[in-house]
């Protein structure tokens, strides 16, 4: 049987969190298929590591979302927003992946790239969860946007990928919790705080 699309990025993901460099060879063998079959399946070097990206952000941002729903009531007291509090969970625990940090150190441009690339497949996806995230919270709150949720979305990942890969980008240490500072005023200004 063909490794469906599903197998083969899960198979990537898990090249990527035994820290190890993603090569199709070595991934076509472990799936026992062709290279060729595994560009058919999935596309090639850069869209599979794009996937295999997508499918650990998605994962820590879910596991993020479900701890923040499983505490218990009242544990926020300041009255912060639920998606402020979900995407800098998801911060954190992306800034502390040694996955991720490997990758970085060993392949900075390509990982870039492909990372924050708004056509590509990490990004617009990215931007989709903290939409619906953004999106929950306007809806629970009964808040008025000043700009379409999509749009803040996108501002939002820009910005945490300038903060997040700023030691990449323009040589400076990730500061987080300016991140959380700069994030938090940029959406609480645009989509308010629920009524006290």
């Amino acid at each position: 049987m063909i490794a469906p699309p599903e197998e083969v990025v899960r198979a990537a993901a898990r090249t990527l969190l035994r820290e190890e460099r993603l090569d199709t060879s070595t991934l076509a063998a472990e799936l026992g298929i062709s290279r060729v079959t595994l560009f058919r399946r999935v596309g090639n070097r850069d869209a599979i590591l794009g996937e295999a990206l997508w499918a650990l952000a998605e994962r820590t941002l879910r596991t993020a979302a479900e701890a923040y729903d499983a505490r218990p009531a009242g544990a926020e007291t300041s009255g912060r927003l639920r998606c402020l509090a979900v995407t800098e969970d998801f911060r954190h625990t992306v800034s502390e992946s040694a996955a991720l940090r490997r990758l970085v150190a060993e392949e900075p441009t390509s990982t870039l790239r492909i990372a924050t690339d708004p056509r590509g497949r990490v990004q617009p996806r990215l931007v989709e969860a903290y939409t619906e995230l953004f999106q929950r919270d306007v809806d629970e709150h009964g808040l008025t946007p000043q700009v379409p949720l999509p749009l803040l979305a996108f501002g939002v990942v820009r910005l945490g990928e300038s903060f997040l890969y700023s030691d990449v980008m323009v040589s400076r240490a990730p500061d987080l919790k300016a991140a959380t500072t700069v994030l938090d005023a940029l959406v609480t200004g645009v989509i308010g705080l629920p009524p006290s």
